[in-house]
């Protein structure tokens, strides 16, 4: 990963000291300051919410409180489709003057339009949401023409000074020598990739595209092998969480590392399973039986490989093991040989489904807050 050297050594610094410490710390705040999109991806489990829901905002001070209630060094803003916010712009400029890196997660559909809002900075990037080659994208995104609008938007940032990542999430179906392809892609337009495996979420409208544990170290060690041990690529995921999609690492997750703050509150467990919201940061590193989640604990857990659950993981691993980290970065990803031993799933707790009770907790909360609004929603829906 090749981050701006000052936000590189705070971040640094930052990690070092907490691993020193011990316990429990966030690495990067996911923030979703609203769920509203304007694309209705299958595989996404975040827009399946009635209308007074996706109305809802997280305003500018809210967003500012996260950053300083969780104290991580650095921000995803998502959603949604955060370029829908009207306020994202002052929101970005309130975490830069605190010295927090941004990584603004968007489809790039609204940046030509809303790009002169922003300023390049060494404190940002866009991560342009892009799921392989034109093919792979628009059909994982269920539109077409949004592959070319991504491309675009990646040429017109850089055109203007400004940081470009990817962030490609790979469903079951994907090909390794395509993925592999668009990969060469970015490396000639000189973008940098975060890649995962896609979660499986439970309100997702696709759930027959998401990959096992055991197809995803398969297909990643063939995507690898194909780019001289992911080297021939650069990513912005650590070199250890890369070796651990292949299969080379156990791990566990570390599921408060990657906070979420989103409209209903601070996400309980983590980014991608919702099983309750609290209105402070203290609230959830306290008040979550951490013990009960995760692979071979949870069954929504358990085909999970996601970097928001697991890059926390490597990064603490790297720390503890720097030469470690430095030989995998320096020979490449194995793509051949024994795996490491998997987590048994034989034990895990079965899944709650207990979406229907957040939302419906939501929508009494948006009623008694605006009744009159509230009405004008559901007639408009």
């Amino acid at each position: 990963m090749t981050l701006p050297l000052a936000p590189l050594m705070r971040i640094g610094a930052y990690t070092l000291k907490n691993q020193i410490k011990g316990g429990k710390y966030p690495l990067v705040l996911m923030l979703e300051p609203l769920l509203r999109c304007n694309l209705a991806c299958p595989g996404c489990g975040k827009i399946d919410y009635p209308d007074a829901i996706l109305n809802q905002r997280l305003s500018y001070e809210q967003c500012m409180e996260a950053i300083d209630d969780c104290g991580a060094p650095a921000v995803s803003i998502a959603g949604g489709e955060p370029l829908l916010h009207r306020d994202m712009p002052r929101i970005v400029e309130g975490y830069i003057a605190k010295k927090k890196f941004v990584i603004f997660c968007t489809n790039a559909l609204l940046l030509k339009k809303k790009i002169d809002d922003y300023k390049p900075s060494p404190y940002f990037t866009w991560s342009i949401h892009l799921d392989g080659d034109k093919g792979m994208h628009d059909h994982a995104v269920d539109q077409d023409g949004t592959y070319e609008i991504a491309i675009d938007a990646i040429k017109l940032a850089k055109s203007k000074g400004f940081r470009v990542q990817v962030n490609c999430t790979v469903f079951e179906g994907a090909s390794a020598e395509r993925l592999a392809g668009f990969f060469d892609i970015m490396e000639e337009l000189g973008v940098e990739i975060t890649i995962s495996p896609g979660y499986s979420y439970e309100r997702a409208a696709d759930q027959e595209h998401f990959l096992t544990r055991e197809r995803t170290k398969n297909f990643f060690r063939d995507v690898f092998s194909r780019g001289d041990g992911a080297r021939a690529w650069s990513f912005t995921n650590s070199p250890l969480f890369l070796d651990f999609l292949a299969g080379n690492q156990t791990y566990e997750c570390t599921p408060w590392s990657m906070p979420l703050r989103t409209v209903f509150g601070w996400q309980k467990p983590c980014y991608l399973v919702g099983e309750g919201y609290v209105p402070t940061f203290a609230e959830l590193m306290e008040g979550t039986d951490w013990d009960q989640y995760g692979v071979g604990k949870y069954e929504k857990c358990s085909n999970c490989m996601v970097h928001c659950g697991f890059e926390g993981t490597a990064a603490a691993d790297a720390v503890r093991n720097p030469l470690k980290m430095f030989t995998v970065g320096r020979k490449g990803i194995r793509t051949e040989g024994p795996m490491a031993p998997d987590i048994d799933l034989s034990h895990a707790r079965k899944a709650e489904d207990v979406h229907s009770t957040h939302v419906e907790a939501e929508l009494a909360k948006i009623k008694a807050a605006d009744p009159d609004g509230f009405k004008r929603t559901q007639r408009a829906a």
